[in-house]
């Protein structure tokens, strides 16, 4: 299951099987997908078009446009969801002591260098994948000890991008 908050105003599930509620009611929502960032949704008898202008794996937020109108969206997994209910959700903010490509694509751009003082929340890198530029952030404050990939660098998913200092 995935929480969906939308502009800190709707919250969104979907189910494993597909399924969608608002706010904690079911929907009725039929989604035609035209390519992997953008689908066409029908619900309460209006159109949308959806288009995913950005991700940030890191943080796990998106820019999202509908019908022309850009919206920001934070997603929750179903291991967020599960340290949340643990209580243990400030534990993923803890030291960190590397970057690992979240899919697979090309370093569009390296932002830090070995020796950088990175703060949470700094850009990283920039990796392209499927057409879409995603930047990647830092997990936590540290100091970069080295960076393992260079601009046009082609990275698998779970590729090591860069090392910080223990």
């Amino acid at each position: 299951m995935y929480k969906i908050k939308v502009s800190n105003t709707y919250s969104f599930e979907l189910t494993n099987q597909g399924g969608y509620s608002l706010n904690g009611q079911p929907l009725e929502i039929d989604e035609r997908k035209k390519d992997a960032n953008s689908a066409h949704v029908l619900f309460n008898n209006r159109s949308y078009t959806t288009e995913i202008v950005s991700f940030d794996a890191v943080t796990k937020t998106a820019k999202v446009k509908v019908n022309g109108r850009l919206y920001d969206v934070q997603v929750q997994d179903q291991f967020d969801l599960l340290l949340k209910e643990l209580g243990m959700e400030n534990l993923a903010a803890g030291k960190v002591k590397d970057v690992k490509a979240p899919m697979p694509g090309l370093v569009l751009n390296v932002m830090v260098g070995p020796g950088s003082e990175v703060r949470k929340g700094d850009n990283l890198l920039v990796l392209e994948a499927m057409k879409m530029e995603n930047i990647l952030k830092s997990p936590a404050d540290g100091r970069v000890r080295s960076v393992l990939v260079n601009v046009g660098d082609k990275v698998d998913k779970n590729t090591l991008l860069l090392v910080f200092e223990s």
